[in-house]
């Protein structure tokens, strides 16, 4: 670009400039001016993601997002996270992980190759080409979309945003919150049009966590642009380290398939948990039903029941869908009725619970009851909308002594804020017990040694399939059965299918 490209004002003022300015400085100054004026050319973006030389920042280093900025930085971009919690960040740079599948060697690796780094500043955004919003987007206490975090972000990036840069949002939020909250503020604020002076995409995080068979590489990705300028610099950036990239015509449509993934699997899993009880009652052990329905190859998708919903997903995603939905006059009655019917699932287990209780002698207050597993998955940490902490609360609400054990969670923080220890899983523990109800299904819980030494196991995941006594009772089997094992029929332990359970992703 030459110094007369710039029209007479501009180049007035810049001579005014450079007098006051070391020939450095002036220099300096002048780049960054033309950068700010005239965005990538196509084939310089290209050739930047072709050699690497695209530097990305990635804001929200949870679940979501920093198994994100690790697979950049392992493909070769140089990476920064940026996040408010100083306490992550201060464990990502000594190379410690937080997050389940990603190893601390991995960290060590790219930080000492210089490809990660963290902090908590966003002036880090302007010397960033592309930056990936993942953070949380919770309910508010009125169960409706709270998208406060990533208007934060917005607003914290936005002075330091660079001309041509790409803008990725990941968060999962409700059809249009791209748009509205990300495009049209940057827009108004830096003047720039989205599609020619910057670029601005939707692309859903996919996060399975826990899972060995899929991660973010081999997850197909959607992505939806602004304009079909930002779908195809966002194709190209996903593409170039990601196996699969799925483009779809706006940032709502991506919106949108998102919520359904996961509403379509609350609806399936309310209607397994609306029947369990009904199956308890009739005599029909469900699993078994489960287990001979999924024997067909064609129109059915398995689902199981449980003690309820819980991670992000799931318990959210549907009512950011229901709620977009009413904002433009119509009403989603099968999305409400599922989350009422999932959410009522950790009372009918206490009510269950106090019955099983009340036939061997027991009342329910002053029982002493373990809970085994408190995360909201098995093998995983994650203690977001986990339904063992309602089944919990529930407990203590009926006066019941109510300890855990998960060897995942050492710790949680009652509603009263004082902290709670996990008891190590062992013979003394399930002795002491008048109950143990099983509430996730860890691998690691040696089940045959609980069925040995509990007095009454309350198992809500068929975790107990095979093991050997007649102390046990398994959700959505029989109220009365008598059992030389825990299961003569159904489902085998541990083959629930990742794409149909009742569990949640991020």
């Amino acid at each position: 670009m030459s110094e007369n490209s710039l029209n007479p004002e501009e180049k007035g003022q810049e001579e005014k400039e450079k007098q006051a300015q070391t020939p450095a400085e002036h220099r300096g100054r002048k780049q960054q001016r033309l950068k700010q004026l005239y965005p990538k050319p196509q084939q310089t973006t290209l050739q930047c993601i072709h050699d690497r030389s695209l530097k990305a920042v990635v804001i929200g280093l949870g679940y979501v997002g920093l198994p994100m900025a690790v697979e950049m930085a392992q493909s070769g971009y140089q990476v920064h996270g940026i996040d408010i919690d100083a306490g992550k960040v201060a464990k990502l740079r000594a190379g410690h992980s937080y997050i389940i599948g990603i190893e601390d060697e991995v960290l060590q690796t790219l930080l000492e190759a210089n490809l990660l780094t963290a902090g908590t500043d966003y002036a880090a955004v302007a010397d960033a080409d592309v930056i990936v919003i993942c953070v949380p987007t919770p309910l508010t206490d009125a169960h409706q979309p709270d998208i406060s975090y990533i208007s934060s972000a917005v607003g914290g990036m936005t002075p330091y945003l660079q001309m041509g840069c790409l803008v990725i949002l990941e968060s999962t939020t409700y059809p249009g919150t791209t748009e509205e909250h990300v495009k049209q503020p940057l827009e108004a604020a830096r003047g720039w049009t989205a599609g020619e002076h910057f670029y601005v995409c939707y692309s859903p995080e996919r996060v399975d966590p826990g899972s060995v068979h899929y991660g973010v590489k081999n997850t197909p990705k959607i992505i939806g642009g602004s304009t079909p300028a930002c779908l195809s610099y966002g194709s190209q950036f996903y593409g170039s380290f990601l196996n699969e990239v799925v483009p779809v015509s706006s940032t709502t449509v991506a919106e949108t398939a998102k919520l359904f993934e996961n509403t379509f699997r609350s609806v399936n899993i309310a209607l397994v948990n609306e029947l369990t009880p009904a199956c308890e009652q009739m005599g029909v052990n469900i699993w078994e039903v489960l287990q001979a329905a999924a024997t067909k190859p064609f129109g059915y998708m398995p689902f199981y029941p449980g003690p309820g919903i819980g991670g992000h997903c799931i318990p959210i995603d549907p009512i950011y869908l229901s709620w977009a939905a009413n904002r433009q006059g119509s009403e989603l009655r099968f999305i409400e009725l599922a989350d009422a019917t999932n959410r009522q699932m950790p009372q009918h287990v206490v009510q269950r619970a106090a019955a099983l209780l009340e036939q061997r002698g027991h009342s329910i207050r002053g029982a002493r009851v373990v809970l085994a597993g408190m995360a909201y998955k098995k093998d995983i940490d994650d203690l977001r909308e986990s339904p063992a902490l309602d089944v919990f609360r529930l407990l203590r609400a009926a006066g019941a002594d109510v300890v855990f054990t998960d060897p995942m969670v050492p710790v949680f923080r009652q509603d009263d804020g004082s902290m709670l220890q996990s008891r190590p899983a062992s013979p003394e523990l399930w002795t002491w017990a008048d109950l143990v109800i099983i509430t996730t299904d860890h691998s690691t819980f040696d089940y045959q040694e609980m069925a040995d030494h509990a007095p009454l196991i309350f198992d809500t995941r068929n975790a107990t399939a095979g093991c050997r006594g007649d102390n046990i009772v398994v959700l959505g089997q029989p109220e009365r059965q008598d059992r030389g094992t825990a299961q003569s029929f159904g489902q085998e332990k541990g083959t629930g299918g990742e794409a149909g359970d009742n569990y949640g992703e991020s």
